[in-house]
């Protein structure tokens, strides 16, 4: 069993235009939209790997009924917790030379109410999963949520004997990691940020995923974009590194997200450590070709991960 915890998801807009210019009025080329926020990109691509994923998320308003209505197109169930604000909208501007501007709402804050219903939502879907669930609480937390909120949810997860893994950031992400997460994949800005190591080499990577280790994972990936992944299964163990796979890139809004789902999916299926980097890296770079953040094609990912080559570090 696979939750996602989406407390601030979104509708994604990707917008197309020739030039973004500022201080000017911009009309796009097309637009589309899609159900987004962090944790709903990991339940896509968790739907495409072939797992019947559980959503968990806010929602209010037109928009949250947009969302709620792509996510039963995409296959995804979902257990929705009404706000009385409406979801919020990410907006994705592409130029023609490539270049992606991101433009992301806060979030609506959520009363004291609605907080409570989402904890006893997800405490109910973590009874149901003991021993056996993999939750994936991801994304940003919107106004008025404490940020001991994953930590918390954590401690709930492993009560109940289920695997938790973290992709957050900020003080979320640090006291979440108090807790004890299964696993965490901060990029390149929120690996350095909370470790206070700059990653330049492979010698300082490792160094930042030690002190990760240190501060309480109990897994780590670092994803560094275009210079590659590394990963770590447990503390003391051997590390691996693979290099990304160079793609014409549509946009990398949602890689990490891909590469998240991939990494819990492999959990799931008690992959090997290099087949589980292996899947990770090729589920980031599939999204990099899809048409809307999460949206990785079957075909792609299969065909990347024959192209990844993975390296053991120690």
């Amino acid at each position: 069993m696979f939750v996602c915890i989406s407390p601030n998801p979104a509708i994604d807009k990707r917008l197309r235009l020739s030039k973004l210019t500022p201080g000017r009025v911009n009309r796009a080329a097309s637009s589309t939209a899609a159900p987004g926020g962090k944790a709903t990109h990991v339940a896509m691509v968790l739907r495409t790997l072939g797992a019947d994923p559980v959503w968990i998320g806010f929602y209010g308003g037109a928009s949250g009924r947009e969302l709620l209505e792509g996510l039963r197109l995409l296959g995804v169930r979902a257990q929705p917790i009404r706000t009385l604000q409406c979801t919020r909208l990410n907006f994705e501007i592409i130029d023609d030379d490539g270049t992606v501007t991101e433009v992301l709402e806060p979030g609506a804050s959520p009363s004291e109410s609605e907080i409570a219903s989402f904890e006893e939502t997800c405490e109910k879907q973590f009874a149901l999963g003991t021993n056996q669930a993999i939750v994936v609480a991801s994304g940003s937390l919107p106004p008025g949520i404490r940020n001991d909120f994953y930590a918390a949810l954590i401690q709930r997860a492993h009560a109940h004997g289920c695997k938790l893994f973290l992709d957050t950031g900020g003080e979320a992400l640090r006291q979440g990691l108090a807790a004890g997460p299964d696993f965490v994949k901060p990029n390149r800005e929120e690996a350095e940020l909370l470790t206070g190591t700059k990653i330049v080499d492979r010698a300082s990577a490792v160094e930042a995923m030690h002190r990760l280790f240190n501060a309480g994972a109990k897994g780590v990936a670092i994803s560094l974009g275009a210079g590659g992944v590394y990963w770590c299964p447990g503390k003391g163990l051997e590390m691996y590194f693979a290099a990304a796979i160079p793609t014409p890139v549509r946009s990398s809004v949602g890689c990490g997200d891909a590469t998240v789902a991939a990494f819990a999916y492999a959990a799931a299926a008690t992959y090997s450590s290099e087949e589980t980097l292996r899947l990770a890296v090729a589920c980031g770079a599939a999204n990099t070709l899809a048409h809307s953040p999460g949206a990785a094609s079957h075909e792609d990912i299969r065909r990347f991960q024959r192209e990844v080559c993975v390296e053991r570090l120690s």
